[in-house]
């Protein structure tokens, strides 16, 4: 995240309540957004499993994660 109160948390990090809150808001323009938006649908679905093999697959430092 390149901001905020979880500056620096891999966005597939965040905690739901915080992807919750900002769809109420509304999700902010552009790549971000979709990024935000895309972990939200994940997260709400019951499908975070699937990004912690992902993660544990390619390793926590890897460069593969996208840089906003």
């Amino acid at each position: 995240m390149p901001f905020g109160k979880y500056k620096g948390t891999l966005i597939c990090d965040l905690p739901v309540h915080y992807l919750e809150w900002l769809y109420k808001k509304g999700f902010p323009a552009g790549k971000l957004g979709m990024l935000l938006s895309s972990a939200y649908e994940i997260k709400i679905n019951g499908l975070d499993k699937l990004l912690r093999q992902i993660k544990d697959k390619l390793g926590k430092g890897n460069s593969h994660f996208p840089k906003l």
